[in-house]
């Protein structure tokens, strides 16, 4: 925010961003769900997207250059899959500047982790997130800048993470924390859970991708509808748009989230990344260059070992053993 630097010391960390008037120049990031062009991507076995494309610039805002709240998002390490649980259960898991820093850190961290494969994203007690924190004090930031410097560059974190994302929605996603569970890859909810735009109810417009994403999952006039009158959608409903994979009861949540992981972190890591590129893609382009970019991303995929694993194990009738190389 100009003229609300942080304080000496408060910085951001290295590796958090440029500092003002270093970020790249408008037109020259990458657009929303779109990586980079085939061939230019990490070498097989290699961390993807970060490091590879210019980082949104971070700075300085409510929250930034503080140590991220490690109390607020608990990230347990199983094998290859990571499980990440927004740790504010007495406010639902409402986003405070705190959350958000420790939740970009989390991902940005995950994508450089070649060990980790799989991320689970949920929350502690009866809520998923109820959306941005109204009662913390923006110190005169205006919501524009708010979402500059701290929702969309943690939203576009989670879409370029090339592995995929489990949201295990638990309770009430609502306002950014419905936000939240659209940008995750997929969504599992419990039976308490619901979904709820939220924001007509304040006099403001849905933002953190939720005007990207709700269109592309159920359909504009659905979204149109849910978006307009901001009324919550049970579980069962957000089962039946197509807005969940499948509702299951709650003490059944985190189990079948873990099954699915667990699934997916057997697959070729470097197969399922450029797979998720070409879902972003594809909500972008024609069939045309769909199609184009597929047969490049093919290409990629098959010079890797997993791939040369992948036939043998197919012809010795055994499962596969992939590295991500």
């Amino acid at each position: 925010m100009t003229g609300q630097g942080p304080k000496p010391g408060q910085g951001p960390k290295p590796g958090q961003g440029p500092k003002p008037g270093q970020g790249p120049k408008p037109g020259q990031g990458p657009k929303p769900g779109q990586g980079p062009k085939p061939g230019q991507g990490p070498k097989p076995g290699e961390g993807p997207i970060t490091g590879e494309r210019p980082k949104p610039a971070r700075p300085a805002g409510p929250g930034a250059g503080a140590q991220p709240d490690s109390s607020r998002l608990l990230i347990e390490i199983d094998g290859s899959v990571a499980t990440l649980t927004m740790n504010r259960p007495a406010a639902l898991n409402a986003l405070d500047a705190a959350l958000k820093d420790a939740l970009f850190e989390a991902f940005r961290r995950i994508a450089r982790d070649r060990e980790i494969r799989v991320v689970i994203l949920t929350g502690a007690g009866r809520a998923f997130c109820a959306g941005q924190d109204l009662r913390e004090a923006r110190g005169g930031v205006s919501l524009a800048t708010e979402l500059r410097q701290q929702y969309n560059p943690l939203i576009l974190a989670m879409r370029r993470l090339e592995k995929p994302i489990v949201g295990a929605v638990n309770g009430v996603a609502a306002g950014a924390g419905m936000s939240l569970a659209l940008a995750c890859d997929l969504r599992l909810a419990s039976e308490q859970a619901s979904f709820n735009v939220a924001f007509g109810k304040i006099g403001l417009v849905p933002d953190s991708g939720a005007s990207w994403f709700l269109p592309r999952l159920i359909g504009p006039a659905r979204a149109a509808e849910i978006m307009f009158t901001s009324d919550p959608v049970p579980a069962p409903a957000a089962e039946r748009i197509g807005l969940v994979s499948r509702v299951v009861p709650a003490d059944q949540l985190m189990p079948e989230a873990r099954m699915l992981a667990t699934r997916l972190a057997s697959a070729g890591p470097r197969a399922l990344g450029l797979t998720k590129r070409a879902l972003n893609r594809s909500m972008e382009v024609g069939l045309e260059e769909a199609l184009a970019y597929e047969a490049s991303l093919q290409g990629i995929a098959g010079a890797t070992r997993d791939h040369e694993e992948g036939l043998r194990a197919f012809s010795e009738k055994r499962p596969p053993q992939f590295t991500g190389e």
